[in-house]
């Protein structure tokens, strides 16, 4: 693998029809930059909720009082990621001040119980002693930057600011190449849409494509692929002719 490759963190996503989404990974360090400004954030609620229930003490008790700081503590330390990062936004304010957001590996949206997972899990992420150690390390290890908590929920932490464009469209071939049978319209619109999606899939789901076609185009694999192309480059001449 090149240097380029490894330090380039843009990454293409295949989905299950084939099409490829590409998706810019979040590093470790920018990812430490949104935790400290949540860190922030949850520090200064929880003191003026101390100060706030410190005062209703007076009525309430000490020990009442002590009880309330406590599951304040325990909710904002637990909760605070999972509702923020399973909303429409996907992100805490922190990651948002970044412009990162958490997505499924697939790009989409994730799910309450995915945030559930990875955040619950970043317990075992921030050993040992609460240094991050295992989840800077499980960072640098995957290529998608994902720590234990990613892996076991299947999310990833994405550059929610660049748009997630499909890839470009692929040039029309050189000649085109007339059909050597006649098609009926199902067949020529399925020839047609074939070039025209072309571009928004990978190599291999190409030529998976092209295969099934090989009794037309007499060939297999990328040569396939072209000669499928450029047949359905043809038609779309005749059509423009007329």
């Amino acid at each position: 693998m090149a240097e380029t490759d490894q330090l380039d963190t843009l990454q293409s996503v295949e989905l299950a029809d084939g099409v490829e989404i590409r998706l810019r990974m979040a590093g470790p360090m920018l990812r430490v930059g949104a935790y400290l400004i949540d860190f922030l954030i949850r520090a200064l609620i929880l003191v003026i909720v101390a100060f706030a229930i410190g005062f209703a003490g007076i009525a309430i008790g000490a020990k009442v009082a002590q009880g309330f700081i406590l599951l304040a503590w325990f909710l904002m330390d637990w909760l605070y990621p999972v509702v923020f990062e399973a909303g429409k936004r996907g992100a805490t304010p922190g990651k948002r001040a970044l412009g990162l957001r958490v997505v499924q590996s697939t790009g989409s949206p994730i799910t309450l119980g995915q945030a559930v997972v990875r955040n619950f899990l970043r317990f075992i992420d921030s050993m040992p002693l609460f240094t991050y150690g295992f989840g800077v390390t499980g960072c640098l290890a995957s290529k998608r930057f994902q720590r234990l908590g990613d892996l076991a929920a299947g999310t990833v932490v994405i550059y929610d600011r660049m748009p997630q464009m499909p890839l470009i469209a692929m040039p029309p071939p050189i000649a085109a190449v007339p059909l050597s049978v006649g098609l009926t319209a199902t067949e020529t619109r399925a020839l047609v849409l074939f070039r025209e999606r072309a571009g928004l899939w990978s190599d291999g789901r190409r030529a998976e494509i092209a295969d099934q076609a090989a009794v037309l185009t007499g060939d297999t694999g990328a040569g396939g692929v072209n000669r499928l192309m450029a047949m359905a480059h043809w038609v779309q001449e005749k059509r423009n002719e007329h």
